[in-house]
């Protein structure tokens, strides 16, 4: 497709790949709130076969140009997992994507996008969700609210002008999704410091650290919790096996037991709450670059995690619990828990804890009740095809 000078064709070869991935990098190098990700990171998880997302979706990676310039990108997908979920969720039949948007310019955005729908309606689809890049567990929607901080590990960074661009072309907000912030060096208020040492003294609670020696029990015991829990929510998808194996690889150098808790009651687990060091913070300093240097400093940093920021980015309570005083102690003793060894043996001083739908009550109190507040805000938008 073309639109005036600009031209629209599909990602085909190697060469057009790596203009796709490298892209991103060239648009953003001069905003000082932009992490330059490590290259072999952005490669896996657009590579069929490595992410496992790709197990249940179709999808097709487009490139703008101006000549022989690369001037824009975005992805249209289609996740088959989706399309089974009630249409009153978010997803459901007929419902596709499109993300990773990058453009110079607003005719170029637009011309992505239209070229993006395009797609998506010759594939049977007959609205889309945007942008969600790739998967509702990776990096969904746009910043629309804290443009003047770096994101945190695995959340999502855009320019500001994206939101008019997007707009621009017939999409309406459908969803707000949020982070919050709050000072962890700080003691939580006396109600939440009460029903914590309440739940100290229940002998039917017991809160654990996970343990990494038995990895494959841990993982499966979170991911069925997550999956119960989030069964309800606007765009939940579950998650596979597959996926829960290749999550917990990726991220096990970011994980210490001290941080990842999970809750029993009865001896049966019923929460489960998982905080990483941001990685972002050393990712920032060598700029995404592994060579010369950057692969040294990130092995020191692995081996010892200091940070100012930790992220809360899932935490979860069976169904069975759900609006009950239970949930948020159980949820208030592994926030102070996993608060305490930040501080002691990370020297964090920052908490984040997202995102979170706007619309989910319990956990908005819960962020409200330790005294945090929203400093990101993320719009994923709709429309008919």
């Amino acid at each position: 497709m073309s639109d005036n000078n600009v031209s629209v064709a599909p990602v085909s070869g190697k060469r057009d790949f790596n203009a796709f991935v490298d892209l991103k990098y060239r648009l953003n190098e001069d905003d000082p709130n932009f992490v330059p990700q490590l290259r072999m990171e952005e490669v896996e998880l657009l590579t069929p076969g490595k992410n496992p997302f790709f197990d249940h979706a179709r999808h097709q990676f487009f490139l703008a140009r101006r000549g022989d310039r690369v001037v824009g990108r975005i992805s249209a997908h289609i996740d088959e997992l989706a399309l089974t979920q009630p249409a009153d969720k978010g997803f459901g039949p007929g419902c596709g994507q499109w993300g990773l948007l990058e453009a110079e310019d607003q005719e170029t955005a637009s011309a992505l996008i239209a070229v993006a729908e395009g797609w998506l309606r010759d594939q049977g689809m007959t609205r889309v969700l945007a942008p969600i890049s790739m998967s509702i567990w990776e990096e969904p929607g746009l910043l629309v609210k804290g443009y003047d901080h770096p994101p945190t590990v695995m959340m999502g960074h855009q320019k500001p002008e994206y939101r008019g661009w997007i707009e621009g072309a017939g999409y309406e907000p459908v969803k707000s999704l949020l982070t919050y912030e709050l000072d962890i060096t700080k003691e939580f208020p006396p109600i939440v410091q009460r029903i914590v040492a309440a739940g100290e003294k229940n002998p039917r609670i017991n809160i654990r650290p996970v343990e990494i020696k038995h990895f494959a029990r841990e993982a499966a015991i979170v991911i069925e919790i997550l999956n119960d829990a989030w069964s309800d929510n606007w765009g939940f998808v579950p998650f596979t096996a597959r996926e829960a194996e290749y999550g917990g690889k990726k991220m096990t150098p970011l994980i210490r037991e001290d941080l990842n808790m999970i809750a029993e009651l009865d001896g049966e687990p019923v929460a489960f709450m998982l905080t990483w060091s941001n990685a972002n913070e050393p990712i920032k300093a060598i700029g995404g670059k592994l060579f010369p240097f950057g692969w040294l400093k990130m092995l020191l940093w692995l081996r010892n995690p200091q940070c100012n920021t930790m992220r809360v980015p899932l935490m979860g309570v069976k169904k069975k619990f759900h609006n009950s005083r239970l949930a948020s102690q159980l949820a208030f003793m592994m926030i102070e828990y996993i608060r305490r060894n930040s501080v002691k043996s990370y020297g964090a001083t920052r908490g984040e804890i997202g995102w979170i739908l706007d619309d989910n009550h319990g956990m908005v109190a819960i962020a409200d009740a330790i005294d945090s507040k929203v400093n990101k805000e993320y719009l994923i938008y709709q429309k008919a095809l």
